[in-house]
């Protein structure tokens, strides 16, 4: 009888039915396609031992002059940089009382202490350091007080619980696959006391939320809510999903808190483990001193005229040191730095710091949601524009507010909620120039875009798109599939990653029945084809200062993939199970039943560890497009040696009977790594009925 091949078009297609795309593939699971042909995509393994805690947003890694490899991580609750696999927290402090503003409150047999301090600005699971506070008299020593807790409750403005805890233990120490795991302390009866007059709160900035709300942050209510230049409501940290973007100044780290302040680590200047990032405002160069009508920045003396726009009374030169002269200098802030943005970067080309959605120079603190502000080339602390400058602003002229911005090799794209635009350096005079490429153009979300060298891929509203120099709709195979199973109100999550070692961009986003990401769609740019699965990944970052593509689980743990061949996340590995299944075959017009009855597998097991690495084959026959599959038989196809030449299952032999039939290879077993081939089967016409 004749031999039949199963050559199938690369990619999954989900936008016509399984019987019209007959020679298609119509389902896979953590499959992908390389040269046409599908494969089981690589595993994954934890980075370290270390979690860390809430849900992670934000990953960069750089190398600092030292050459050690250091990554940020902003999470909902905190943000770390990690070395050698220990995270340390340098989340900055927003607020710190005075001695004696906070007390506490004990309840015999309990471990809940109430905290009062007036108007403490704290929210559930914000994280607060006690120091300076004494014993309470009993089991709730001064050691129990005086370490970093994180708030459980909030009772009102004026107080808040947290829960004792055995003295001397670090929050980091007790943190256990993203949990806090504290041994409780709980007070006796000789706990009368409220910790003296000499405990200092050091409150970290408040934490944020792990999925967004309808009706605050970007994207509520209807899209295009609101006329050009009308106003919204100010958007707050404590409000809407937390959600962070960082890039490098030289070795330091600068990033932002989405609608919240600018922050600065100095890699050289600060220690991990106990220092913190601190503002913007607050770097060494951002505040000047002053003497009479002179002004200096770090050495340098200015008169008025030369610095800023004051008036001139009298030309100082020369140079000195106000910061040792405290008598006829005093030191005053720059009122000009931002301090409110939706994103920071740093731009390769031309060292300036940019700022998206930023409170203006004349009014700080007050956040311009379409304002584009840049720094003073080479710095980060001079962002008033001066003629002996080039520090500056943009306003973009569409949209109601900036959702993110993306760097290419040549231009910077700034989309808002409703249009697209290109950001240039031009150089002096006016440093950038803003134009608008695109209207009407939508967004999932600050996370949804990412850039290969000069092209762009995003994820809009119902909608893929790729810019290459003007904007257009990317033809998606899988559009509906995804689309009509997608959580909109939680669009804001949707993250997009790029892993170049396979051509790939992902996308992960929430299906509709899910408040979290829990599926991806990608899209192969080299093949231009797509395929999907299911996974839990809250950020992704490619290979390059690391070995491998590096991305976030909800377990709070960072997990290298195309590492190996199973599911690090479990222990010891387990398997991953992947699968492909293509749509219905039939012969001529499919009006004849067709008889199977020899399966010839074609698949190659080279990258397995299982010498006995194997994959089920299935057949399957249906009568009618809309029926059931009512025959299948599944074969296993075992390698049995790789020396010579590779060795497995030579044929199988079977019996269906269909007027079509489907091809399903799956693999749920450890150290296999599987590449289907060009299988063939023994077909022949069997009859009309």
């Amino acid at each position: 009888m004749p031999l039949t091949k199963l050559q199938f078009r690369p990619g999954v297609n989900r936008e016509t039915t399984s019987y019209t795309n007959e020679g298609g593939w119509f389902n896979s699971e953590k499959v992908r396609f390389r040269f046409g042909l599908p494969e089981k995509i690589g595993g994954w393994a934890k980075t370290s031992s270390y979690s860390f805690l809430g849900i992670c947003r934000a990953l960069h890694t750089w190398v600092n002059l030292s050459g050690t490899t250091l990554t940020a991580v902003g999470t909902t609750v905190k943000y770390y940089i990690n070395e050698g696999g220990q995270y340390y927290d340098i989340t900055p402090l927003r607020s710190t009382t005075a001695a004696g503003d906070v007390t506490f409150a004990a309840v015999n047999g309990e471990s809940t202490l109430t905290v009062t301090d007036a108007s403490h600005g704290a929210v559930a699971d914000d994280f607060v350091t006690f120091a300076g506070a004494a014993s309470l008299g009993g089991l709730i020593t001064a050691g129990v007080l005086n370490q970093e807790y994180q708030i459980t409750e909030v009772v009102n403005d004026n107080s808040y619980k947290i829960q004792a805890r055995s003295a001397g233990t670090s929050i980091q120490s007790i943190t256990v696959d993203g949990q806090l795991a504290p041994t409780l302390v709980a007070a006796n009866s000789s706990d009368t006391g409220n910790g003296g007059g000499s405990t200092i709160g050091y409150y970290q900035i408040n934490s944020g939320l792990t999925l967004a709300v309808p009706g605050t942050g970007w994207g509520a209510g209807t899209w295009g809510r609101e006329t050009w230049g009308s106003g919204i409501s100010a958007p707050s940290i404590t409000t809407e999903l937390r959600l962070f973007t960082q890039d490098n100044f030289g070795e330091d780290l600068i990033f932002n808190v989405r609608d919240g302040n600018i922050y600065y680590w100095d890699t050289s200047a600060e220690t991990l483990g106990t220092d913190r990032a601190v503002p913007l405002t607050a770097v060494a160069g951002v505040n000047l001193w002053v003497s009479g009508t002179s002004y200096v920045v770090g050495n340098t003396v200015y008169s008025p005229l030369n610095y800023r726009s004051y008036e001139c009374v009298v030309n100082v030169s020369g140079t000195t040191d106000p910061s040792a002269d405290a008598t006829n200098w005093t030191e005053i802030s720059d009122a000009t730095t931002p301090t409110k943005a939706k994103q920071v970067l740093v731009s390769d080309r031309d060292r300036h710091v940019i700022v998206f959605g930023a409170d203006p120079e004349n009014d700080i603190g007050t956040q311009d949601p379409l304002l584009i502000r840049f720094s003073s080339q080479e710095s980060v602390t001079t962002w008033a524009a001066t003629v002996e400058n080039t520090a500056g602003d943009l306003r973009v002229g569409a949209g109601s507010e900036i959702v993110c911005a993306v760097e290419t090799r040549q231009q910077l794209l700034v989309f808002t909620d409703v249009s697209l635009h290109a950001m240039q350096f031009l150089g002096p005079p006016f440093t950038f120039g803003i134009d608008q490429i695109s209207e009407n153009t939508t967004i999932s979300g600050p996370l949804a875009a990412k850039a290969v060298d000069d092209t762009v891929f995003w994820m809009g509203v119902e909608e893929f798109y790729v810019y290459t120099g003007q904007v257009q709709k990317l033809p998606c195979t899988v559009r509906s599939y995804v689309f009509n199973d997608f959580n909109l109100e939680q669009k804001e999550l949707v993250t997009a990653c790029l892993n170049s070692s396979f051509s790939e961009i992902w996308w992960f986003y929430p299906s509709a029945d899910s408040t979290e990401v829990d599926k991806y769609v990608v899209y192969n740019y080299e093949e231009k084809v797509w395929y999907y699965g299911s996974m839990v990944r809250t950020y992704w970052l490619d290979r390059g200062v690391n070995d491998y593509p590096m991305a976030a689980g909800t377990d709070g743990y960072l997990y290298n993939h195309e590492f190996g061949l199973n599911d690090g996340s479990t222990n010891p590995p387990s398997a991953i199970t992947s699968s492909i299944e293509s749509s219905q075959l039939s012969i001529g017009d499919g009006d004849d039943f067709v008889f199977l009855s020899r399966l010839i597998p074609d698949v190659t097991f080279a990258a397995s560890t299982d010498a006995a690495a194997s994959v089920n084959m299935t057949l399957q026959t249906r009568n009618y497009p809309g029926g059931n599959y009512l025959q299948t038989n599944a074969s296993a196809v075992t390698q049995s040696a790789t020396t010579p030449v590779e060795q497995f299952t030579t044929e199988t032999y079977i019996r269906l009977r269909g007027r079509s039939f489907a091809l399903k290879v799956d693999s749920s077993t450890e150290d296999i790594q599987w590449r289907l081939g060009t299988p063939r089967v023994e077909v022949r016409p069997d009859g009309r009925q």
